[in-house]
């Protein structure tokens, strides 16, 4: 009995000091203050490891799980300190309300029509005002909704924001235990997303609506698994209409269902997607949003792997950058693989499809010109149902790229990113290898 209160004693002390660094983290640094993100980060991500590593019990598993919500709850209050996009949030929404479509122009058009919430000082505060939005429905009926509670209050509307992706972080929180059991893994594995420093920071601290994409990625699959094959299909289009990559999973769902099932899954997918993007959709909805994915993958460039080896090729063949050519044939690359992987992959079965899912993530991140630290977030997910952690690693190492905005101008420190990706891929060829720094995993 002693032993077991002195048990519960460390535990109590991992959470207490887990909340204050999470407060701090969430609290204290700006985007440019790197020195002070890593003195919490890293501590931080040592003590989720640590947490990880030593819980056995169900007991200990729920404890935890409880501080996770209970982390994530903490940053309800607060405004984003290492983002800014929140700006481009209560835009969009603002315009909405106003009735008009986010979609139709750049930013910088409005500042003439005088629309109730859209001034100068919040154009100011926009990271990319020379582009059109490129928020999906899902995150754009957020925005209005927010705006329109707290029509002139920045921190209102963004308390709401945080609030919906905290349910839904709660609802992953939940089902994840659910999920592991049903593909027969440890449900402790649930602690390597809910405790993660980077998933709890980045979603509900910075708002970015992977939180959602997340939640309803998994209840696709939990339905999926359950044999519900239209409720799986409105998850599957809900998750896409909060962030458009996992549209990238869905011929991996061909040989697993086949062609009859996947056919009416799609048609499903593909009816709700309509109905969500509708009240978008105009004469200029499409050419506008493909102008904005055009530019990303032409023009846009950060924490890349592979993209960043092929333009250092190009700078010397041709001494001028290439991205207007390796960005969209690096996606056509991603393209083909998936496809590739989906129609020759050996024994395709529901039960691993989350490891298919994983591969297909990761080779569309390591091809792209733009990785910023919650784009891990899929990967982190998918991993566990897999035998591979290089993901959680990853999410630790990424967080060095905010030494970026450190310098007195942005200035990326390829050093950094070449450390990150010499042990990422390191870490994944030794677990390829099947080489066991984590224990049994799956």
């Amino acid at each position: 009995m002693q032993e077991r209160q002195q048990f519960s004693w460390v535990n109590i002390g991992f959470a207490l000091l887990f909340i204050g660094l999470t407060f701090a983290l969430a609290y204290i640094p700006k985007q440019s203050d790197f020195g002070q993100i890593a003195i919490f980060y890293f501590p931080l991500f040592a003590l989720f490891l640590l947490i990880y590593r030593r819980s056995q019990s169900n007991q200990e598993l729920y404890f935890f799980l409880g501080l996770a919500v209970l982390a994530r709850g903490i940053l309800l209050f607060g405004m984003p300190q290492l983002s800014d996009d929140i700006y481009r949030f209560i835009w969009d929404g603002r315009l909405i309300i106003a009735g008009y479509n986010p979609f139709d122009h750049l930013p910088g058009y409005y500042l003439d029509q005088e629309v109730p919430g859209i001034s100068l000082a919040l154009f100011e505060q926009l990271n990319s005002p020379e582009y059109f939005t490129i928020y999906p429905p899902v995150a754009q009926g957020v925005f209005a909704l927010a705006c329109w509670i707290f029509p002139k209050s920045i921190w209102g509307a963004g308390f709401l924001i945080k609030l919906f992706l905290w349910a839904c972080e709660i609802i992953t929180i939940f089902l994840l235990p659910r999920l592991l059991s049903f593909f027969h893994l440890p449900k402790k594995n649930t602690l390597l997303y809910a405790l993660n420093p980077l998933i709890i920071i980045e979603v509900c601290g910075n708002l970015h609506f992977e939180g959602a994409m997340v939640c309803f990625l998994l209840l696709a699959i939990w339905y999926l698994q359950k044999e519900k094959g239209w409720q799986s299909a409105l998850m599957m289009a809900l998750s896409i209409a909060s962030k458009l990559l996992p549209l990238i999973f869905l011929p991996l769902l061909i040989r697993r269902l086949g062609w009859g099932k996947s056919l009416r899954y799609f048609l499903i997918v593909g009816v709700a997607l309509v109905l969500l993007f509708l009240p978008l959709i105009n004469g200029v909805f499409l050419s506008n949003i493909g102008e904005s994915l055009d530019l990303y993958f032409r023009r846009f460039e950060f924490n890349a792997s592979i993209y960043y080896l092929l333009r250092w090729i190009g700078w010397q063949i041709s001494g001028f950058n290439l991205i207007a050519y390796f960005g969209p044939a690096l996606a056509l690359v991603v393209l083909l693989g998936v496809l590739t992987y989906a129609f020759f992959e050996k024994k395709p079965t529901l039960a691993n499809l989350p490891l298919a899912m994983l591969f297909a993530i990761c080779l569309y991140l390591f091809c792209t010109t733009t990785i910023h630290p919650w784009y891990t977030s899929l990967p982190i997910v998918l991993c566990l149902f897999t035998r591979f952690r290089f993901p959680i690693i990853w999410s630790g190492l990424i967080f060095l790229t905010y030494i970026n905005y450190s310098y007195p101008h942005y200035f990326e420190n390829l050093w950094v990113v070449g450390l990150e990706y010499v042990l990422v891929f390191g870490m994944l060829f030794l677990e390829y290898k099947e080489w066991r720094f984590w224990g049994k995993v799956a």
